[in-house]
């Protein structure tokens, strides 16, 4: 059995092309079953997509709801139409909430999508997998951020590439709407949001003062780039290679200069790692509603400001030369000096560490791959604004340890791997510093009864600490994780899988602002656990 084949079907969905994620998030409706009511093995049907992250919290007082996009998707034609602004609600919102409710039923593999507005590219998800008798599901996100683009009427493209065929019969019924909350916003949110032109070419308005790049970057679309983790170098035998091995990193660069780099999460997709039965309730972390990767380029101001346009690039390290399988779209927003027309500055501090990227391949019974990668980039600049010089600093750290066993035929497959991205950003004494680690713990055995069991565990956490003048001024601690172990029998028709499976996610949000702590639990597609700690 060759992982290429049965890891998951993104591949045939390619893309033509800080939020919290509340998936179907449980009411009444979602009350525990009984130790009687869980059947032996999975059967025709199973309890809808749920997670144990928070809903988006919405404030109270007036609101307006705007439907954004209404599609059925059976293949790669886009959802186009136009958004119109609410009315009633002003064009100053204190919150802007994005919902995707979703139906599909009968067979279908897991699809990847977009949704952007004006071009902008507000929104990117991936789809359950569906039991015969249909499935519902939720994804809300917090979109404030992107509310300069909905101050105008824009075009609206939308895409979940699908495949509708006598075999894989699942029609994506999919309904976004926005619900705009009048009022102020906390904190401030950009002034604009752009989009890079054809040729990759950003032009800044002359007044920045701020600017953040925010790259929404999968690994998918074709070859094993979807499951980049498990890749390994050209030399060992395995059915995934891709040159060095598995190190990938995340690039910005400005007019050829690099601007800052980020690991990529590893997200595992509603038919990873061979085995669809351990996300049919609970999706890996940030399946649903993937996040993107933030740069700041504030260092950069002083060159973006000068009216031209610049060339702004994103590559992935690690990804064999002429080889897709990365999506990379960019937006940048920006915060603008409303008192000066042009705000000037400078690049004042420019260091990059030497790329470590080395994969070890060990023959043997029991093959192995060892990777060790890292990489460090400071830069630093001034901008002189109408309130004064603003110097920013933005160091970052990244580093990636994993080993790969496997043997031949590869009916045995383990990984486990870590990966750190400690990003620090300075401005005028104020310092925020986070610290974001991504795991993955897993086993695929196939045996000689065709019985494939996967186990499974995935961790998404960070802490960020905020200072000023050595004082802690706020801070947070994100402690996601995800654990499945799920057997079925493989070759034989759906019926005949005999399928078990029991997946557990534990969400916990601690911090200056309060505390969230909730944790699920399945067997055999039915919820058994749903406790709130806080």
């Amino acid at each position: 059995m060759k992982r290429r084949i049965v890891m998951s079907m993104l591949a045939g969905a390619a893309l033509l092309t800080s939020t919290l994620l509340g998936t179907g998030t449980a009411g009444a409706a979602d009350v525990p079953a009984r130790p009687a009511d869980v059947p032996a093995e999975f059967g025709t049907d199973w309890h809808d997509p749920v997670t144990a992250a928070p809903p988006v919290g919405r404030p109270a007082g007036k609101f307006c709801e705007v439907p954004l996009a209404r599609a059925q998707f059976r293949d790669f034609t886009p959802y186009r139409g136009t958004y119109t602004p609410p009315t009633g609600c002003g064009d100053r919102w204190s919150k802007v909430v994005l919902r995707l409710d979703g139906k599909v039923k009968g067979r279908q593999y897991d699809r990847l999508g977009y949704l952007r507005v004006g071009g902008v590219e507000i929104f990117r998800t991936s789809t359950p997998q569906p039991s015969p008798d249909g499935i519902e599901w939720s994804v809300e996100k917090d979109v404030t951020r992107y509310s300069d683009t909905f101050r105008s009427v824009r075009g609206v493209e939308m895409l979940i590439g699908n495949v509708v065929d006598d075999t894989y019969t699942g029609v994506l019924d999919i309904e976004v709407t926005l619900t705009f909350y009048r009022g102020r916003p906390e904190g401030t949110s950009p002034d604009r949001v752009l989009t890079l032109d054809g040729d990759s070419a950003l032009t800044t308005p002359r007044n920045s003062e701020r600017i953040v790049a925010e790259v929404y970057a999968t690994g998918s679309g074709g070859g094993c780039e979807e499951y980049w983790y498990l890749t390994v170098p050209d030399p060992a035998p395995y059915s995934c290679k891709a040159g060095h091995g598995p190190y990938r990193e995340v690039r910005i660069s400005v007019d050829g200069r690099l601007a800052g780099i980020a690991a990529p999460f590893p997200t595992v997709w509603t038919g990873g790692w061979s085995n669809p039965f351990l996300w049919y309730v609970i999706p890996g972390p940030r399946a649903f509603d993937i996040e993107p990767i933030t740069y700041d380029l504030t260092p950069f101001a002083g060159i973006l400001n000068d009216g031209r346009p610049h060339h702004v690039e994103v590559s992935v390290v690690g990804v064999p030369e002429g080889q897709s399988g990365w999506s990379t779209p960019v937006n940048v927003l920006v915060w603008q000096d409303e008192q000066r027309e042009r705000v000037t500055g400078k690049l004042t501090v420019h260091r990059e560490g030497d790329l470590a990227d080395s994969s070890v391949y060990t023959p043997g019974s029991e093959h192995a791959v060892d990777t060790e990668g890292a990489h460090r980039l400071t830069v630093g600049g001034h901008v002189d604004t109408s309130h004064g010089r603003v110097r920013t600093t933005v160091s970052r750290s990244l580093a990636h340890s994993s080993a790969h066993r496997w043997t031949d035929g590869e009916t045995t497959d383990a990984l486990e791997a870590t990966w750190t991205d400690d990003e620090s950003v300075t401005v005028d004494g104020h310092a925020t510093r986070t610290r974001r680690t991504y795991t993955m713990d897993g086993t695929t055995t196939l045996g000689a009864d065709d019985r494939l069991r996967t186990v499974l565990t995935l961790g998404d956490r960070a802490t960020v600490a905020g200072t000023h003048g050595g004082r802690r001024t706020s801070w947070s601690r994100l402690d996601h994780s995800y654990t499945g172990d799920a057997t079925y029998t493989v070759n034989v028709p759906r019926d005949q899988r005999h399928a078990v499976g029991t997946t557990s996610e534990r969400y916990r949000l601690h911090g200056s602002r309060g505390c969230y702590d909730r944790t699920l639990t399945t067997v055999q597609g039915v919820l058994t656990d749903d406790r709130s700690r806080c």
